[in-house]
């Protein structure tokens, strides 16, 4: 007799084992017609084909059918603004302006607890509908809103990234800390949640313009203490920014030299966008391991450039992709593919449907160092799956008319679908898409 906690889901699998070279590239992908996952304990226990796997599992062990559609694992977000949920679709001009004008009002509200759970629900729906099982968010500078993200994450059992942003100065004095203040509430927080149940302390200075250097120190200080710990934080985004970051930093070679100085970089060092690069910048990327995180459509929206893939993964730098709301536009990884391919081409790097779902998976639980955990669906990993419908819409079931491989069925999901193409999202192999209220 199967445990209640043990399930088969049965469908179309796909999950990788490597960066894919096109469809002949077997080797770094797994793709099974009929397959099955046999889940126990919120991990994957077995994965193969259906037969297979049956007769494995315990007697009377449940099967959730989801034939003809996909399986792969969770989609993973790795640059995310969780307060800024009421900011996203706000029009501005550039990256400065849309902070001031729209960002610094809205993450004031976030000293009320009650404001930030409320937000957090919504975070969390908007997250889990579009097949997004992790993501690194930013929270607010406040205690409140890092409390409020992370027990709506465990409420849920989501692996997820947050930790309350370090500013203190160039905003306003309701959102401003100290040196000291980030120093002692980052500790707080991290000591209460790190490791605890399946939350990520990301250590989270904004970025050089608003921090001083006594936090940014403070911030290298709690590096140091916690090396486990991920530290996020902004680079390159904007001409403006980075005249501005060299006004307040003369003394540094470049922007990623204030980080550097600080001894902020490392394999576990989240630099969202890193459009505006200088060569000795990916040197220093590359040595330290730093990664960098695309946000196509907060790169589109506001204007602020287009990010070099080929250019940086060709340094030696590993990559990741992220929605990056509010400044993004969606809360969907499959629309931020979507504008992410058309940046690449627009660059004449043309990316391949594997190589994107690649990306929004193993590609993006690489780029955490938490591959051992969650991208994939090989035995032993947590059972966080996005199930996808390519027939979802009539437009979209009307082109899978002509669609003959696998390779065009991940583009039409890419470059047509949203959260009507997610059937379901599991967390730990629990449904969660069908929970939320409709």
């Amino acid at each position: 007799m199967a445990d209640k906690n043990t399930k088969i889901l049965r469908g179309r699998l796909l999950t990788f084992s490597d960066t894919p070279n096109g469809p002949d590239d077997t080797g770094a992908y797994y793709y099974e017609e009929d397959g099955a996952l046999l889940i126990t304990g919120g991990r994957i226990e077995v994965r193969g084909r259906y037969e297979e796997v049956s007769v494995s599992a315990p007697a009377k062990t449940p099967v959730e059918d989801h034939r003809p559609h996909l399986l792969l694992p969770g989609f993973i977000d790795t640059h995310i603004h969780f307060p800024q949920v009421q900011v996203i679709a706000s029009w501005a001009d550039q990256l400065l302006d849309w902070l001031n004008d729209y960002t610094f009002p809205a993450e004031q509200r976030f000293a009320d607890k009650s404001h930030a759970d409320r937000i957090a629900g919504a975070f969390y729906d908007a997250l889990l509908s579009h097949g997004t099982t992790t993501a690194a968010a930013y929270c607010s500078s406040h205690v409140n809103s890092v409390d409020a993200y992370f027990e709506e994450a465990d409420r849920r059992g989501m692996l997820m990234l947050g930790g309350k942003t370090m500013m203190d100065r160039n905003a306003p004095p309701a959102l401003c800390d100290t040196a000291q203040a980030s120093y002692d509430d980052s500790r707080k927080m991290l000591e209460k949640w790190h490791g605890c149940g399946r939350a990520h302390y990301a250590i989270t200075p904004r970025f050089a313009i608003t921090s001083t250097p006594e936090q940014l120190d403070a911030a290298g200080s709690l590096l140091k203490e916690f090396p486990d710990c991920h530290l996020q934080t902004h680079i390159n985004e904007n001409p403006n920014e980075i005249a501005f970051t060299r006004e307040l930093y003369p003394d540094s070679a470049h922007y990623l030299g204030v980080y550097e100085s600080f001894e902020l970089l490392g394999p576990k060092s989240l630099l969202g966008h890193c459009i505006h690069m200088t060569g000795h910048e990916l040197h220093v990327m590359r040595d330290t391991g730093a990664v960098a995180v695309f946000c196509p459509t907060s790169n589109l929206f506001l204007g602020s450039g287009l990010f070099d893939k080929a250019g940086i993964e060709g340094a030696g730098i590993r990559t990741a992709i992220a929605t990056d709301v509010g400044g993004g536009t969606n809360y969907s990884l499959l629309r931020t593919l979507d504008e992410g391919y058309k940046v690449l081409q627009l660059q004449r790097q043309r990316m391949h449907p594997l190589t994107s779902f690649y990306w929004v998976t193993l590609g993006n639980a690489r780029a955490l160092s938490l591959s051992h955990k969650i991208g994939t669906l090989d035995p032993g990993t947590d059972a966080d799956i996005v199930v996808l419908d390519a027939r979802a819409t009539p437009p979209m079931a009307l082109r899978m008319e002509t669609a003959e491989t696998l390779s065009e069925e991940l583009f039409v999901l890419q470059t047509l679908g949203d959260d009507r193409a997610v059937v379901e999202t599991y967390v730990a192999g629990k449904r969660q898409k069908s929970r939320i209220p409709a």
